[in-house]
């Protein structure tokens, strides 16, 4: 079995044939408007464009993998950056596939960084682990005074639909918030295909989707940090999950979260939007539209 444990070099080790792709993307406030202000890629990873569905306060960029899926040996490496009192939302065009490792661990890093009063979503479609994949995934966020960070990501095991399930493989995740240079969050796992915490009533129970929503940062309709109000909770808790899957919102000072539990990842998508939609005005102080690029 190939080695995922997730280290600093994690997307150094790359075979001959295995791609090794990075992006840095940064983002400046000009007089109210968000531009991108930086690009720079090496690899099949690219944005084409800077767009503006919501006006020129929030820039949103879509975040292309050409190749349309990953396998064995892959590294991607994505690298945001908004300047004080910008405002950037990323997301992608479609399901990020995780293909059968051939003998080498494939990963990503992701690592997002909001400066005085500014804001980043990362809001990716959901990611499909195939059978055999073994995968490294660490995610980490820098929030500077006053920054909010917004991220939700779509786990699904195999693709339950066509009968496929993950009997074996290897994710393993880390997921880390610091804000004025606190940690505020920090989460870790290994997921093992078939493995006890895949059937535990603690882990995955049985279900092949997971998905999470944080957000994160001082509210721009509160004062900082200022919680959602407990009417405000139980509405987001009253979203329906759908069948028997399990949803549920906890919120403690610095860090709200919302999770969804089961085996359909259209429920887990409209419940995570849900939230999303909600949060957002509070957090952001902006109205919840859902992407186009999410309806197509």
């Amino acid at each position: 079995m190939p080695d995922c444990t997730i280290s600093p070099n994690t997307v150094e080790r790359v075979g001959a044939d295995a791609w090794q792709a990075r992006l840095a993307l940064g983002f400046a406030d000009a007089a109210g408007t968000t531009r991108l202000t930086e690009r720079v890629h090496s690899g099949p990873l690219r944005v084409q464009k800077a767009l503006y569905p919501e006006g020129g306060a929030v820039c949103h960029a879509i975040v292309v993998h050409p190749p349309g899926g990953v396998v064995g040996g892959d590294q991607l490496s994505i690298t945001a950056r908004v300047g004080d009192h910008a405002r950037a939302f990323l997301s992608t065009p479609g399901a990020a596939k995780w293909y059968k490792a051939n003998g080498q661990c494939s990963g990503q890093r992701v690592a997002l960084h909001a400066g005085l009063d500014a804001s980043i979503e990362w809001m990716p479609q959901e990611s499909i682990f195939f059978d055999q994949a073994e995968v490294a995934l660490e995610h980490e966020v820098t929030l500077a005074a006053g920054a909010v960070y917004i991220g939700c990501e779509i786990l699904c095991l195999g693709r339950r639909a066509s009968g496929e399930t993950f009997k074996s493989g290897k994710i393993t995740q880390r997921s880390a918030i610091r804000r004025d240079g606190r940690l505020i969050w920090w989460e870790q796992g290994a997921l093992q295909g078939a493995g006890a915490l895949q059937r535990s009533a603690l882990g995955f129970d049985g279900r092949s989707v997971c998905a999470t929503l944080i957000a994160a940062g001082a509210p721009a309709c509160a004062p900082a940090c200022a919680p959602l109000t407990a009417a405000a909770l139980a509405g987001l808790r009253e979203i329906a999950a759908g069948g028997d899957a399990r949803f549920g919102v906890t919120q403690t000072k610095d860090v709200l979260v919302a999770r969804y539990l089961g085996d359909d990842s259209e429920a887990a998508r409209r419940a995570m939007l849900e939230v999303w939609r909600r949060v957002r005005p509070h957090f952001i102080g902006r109205v919840g539209l859902v992407p186009r690029i999410w309806n197509t």
